[in-house]
């Protein structure tokens, strides 16, 4: 089967379902039918989604069109974004990640280690501005004081009460663990109870020990990472889902990262978004010794957004694009392929752009309004639980901790 151009690609949302829909592969059309028609989204099995993640030609336009009719399905034709920031407290750390530009030695000339005051300051602009949220989370670096994160938490909620916390990825929490030998689920549940409102579900890379010893053999294996995430739900906290896509992955990869998360959130119910995030090569360490790919093909971009939306339907509802990795008009074709959110305006961004990221450090409310503008799409700012901001967020985002997980009391 030929491969399609960019250009062929690109003309893939004017298509309807009828108009793809016979020249498909048996197989493929199978699949494809069995989630547009089942309740539960078929439930593809590692071997559909495997092939699915392959798709070309006729096939791979079958399969857009069939994210977009899921997406207008689940989420409508409504694109949100959150007003947010990102406040990355310091760029010291020991992990030493082979894909990473953005850590930096202690002693190095750039950096840096922001003290609770200038983080609780960093909040308190931001929603002066107008943010809902911060987003929150740092390198590892060693000798933190046992609770630091904890007291994060409380220098920005002193200071801004009203603001979303979400914070620390699953490296930090399990580094958190390690300095104060609580159990996770305690200090998950010390961090809730002290502010923490959501984790992001970052540090997941690859969800597969076999490119993980790659890309970060120092980092949480696959099953730390799913346990972290899967605590968190079970202490009422909810979390994102994510990918770095475009390195030394394969599709048989994406399959099984996309079948890992589809079992635990029918598990527990708590991934409230999956964020795709197209791998930045420029300054990459792996990359500039020739071991990774030069970040994802224009395919591999709108790939990595419409098969999330076909294996996680109908329990994952959000498929986020973003604009740091995609920029304006790669996020806007995502938008046709599956995707309902633009993500945050991120002010601050700085990780993307350490590793060499072009697309810029926020885009504002006004400029994603107009992305979505731009495909025929209304655009409305969301909070962190895809609430409308001053109201309480929607039944499906609230999950709370049962009888058998009782607050805890604050650990000093």
């Amino acid at each position: 089967m030929p491969a399609l151009t960019p250009s062929e690609l690109e003309a893939f949302p004017s298509l309807e379902w009828s108009d793809v829909g016979p020249r498909l592969t048996a197989t493929l059309r199978s699949s494809l039918e069995k989630v547009l028609e089942t309740q539960n989204g078929g439930d593809l099995s590692l071997e559909d989604s495997h092939a699915l993640a392959n798709s070309d030609g006729d096939d791979l336009l079958g399969l857009l069109v069939a994210a977009d009719l899921l997406r207008s399905e689940l989420a409508g034709n409504l694109v949100t974004y959150v007003v947010n920031r990102n406040i990355n407290f310091t760029n010291v750390c020991f992990v030493g990640c082979k894909f990473c530009a953005f850590s930096r030695g202690p002693r190095e000339s750039d950096a840096y280690f922001l003290t609770f005051d200038q983080v609780a300051q960093k909040a308190v602009e931001a929603w002066q501005l107008g943010a809902t949220e911060v987003c929150i989370q740092g390198g590892l670096p060693h000798g933190l004081p046992k609770f630091y994160y904890r007291d994060i938490l409380r220098a920005v909620k002193n200071a801004v009460p009203g603001m979303h916390i979400h914070a620390f990825s699953p490296m930090e929490i399990v580094y958190g663990v390690e300095l104060t030998g609580m159990t996770l689920r305690d200090y998950l549940a010390m961090l809730r109870d002290n502010g923490l409102d959501t984790l992001p579900g970052t540090a997941a890379e690859i969800l597969d020990d076999e490119v993980r010893a790659i890309i970060c053999p120092d980092k949480l294996r696959t099953d730390e990472w799913l346990n972290v995430i899967g605590t968190a739900h079970e202490v009422g906290l909810r979390t994102t889902a994510t990918i770095m896509f475009g390195h030394v992955e394969q599709p048989e990869h994406w399959a099984r990262h996309l079948r890992r998360l589809r079992s635990l959130q029918e598990r527990t119910h708590g991934i409230t978004e999956f964020v795709p995030l197209g791998y930045v090569h420029m300054e990459a360490p792996l990359w500039r010794k020739g071991r990774t790919r030069s970040g994802p093909s224009f395919r591999e971009a709108v790939l990595m957004h419409a098969v999330p939306r076909l294996v996680l339907h109908p329990l994952i509802r959000n498929i986020q694009t973003s604009w740091v990795k995609m920029g304006a008009e790669g996020a806007a074709l995502c938008l046709d392929a599956g995707a309902n959110d633009l993500g945050g305006t991120l002010m601050n961004e700085s990780i993307t752009r350490a590793a060499g990221g072009v697309h810029g450090q926020e885009l504002n409310a006004a400029q994603l309004e107009a992305l979505a503008c731009r495909i025929g799409r209304p655009a409305r700012q969301r909070t962190t639980l895809y609430g409308i901001p001053g109201e309480a967020p929607a039944a499906w985002a609230i999950r709370t901790p049962s009888a058998a997980e009782p607050a805890l009391a604050m650990a000093d």
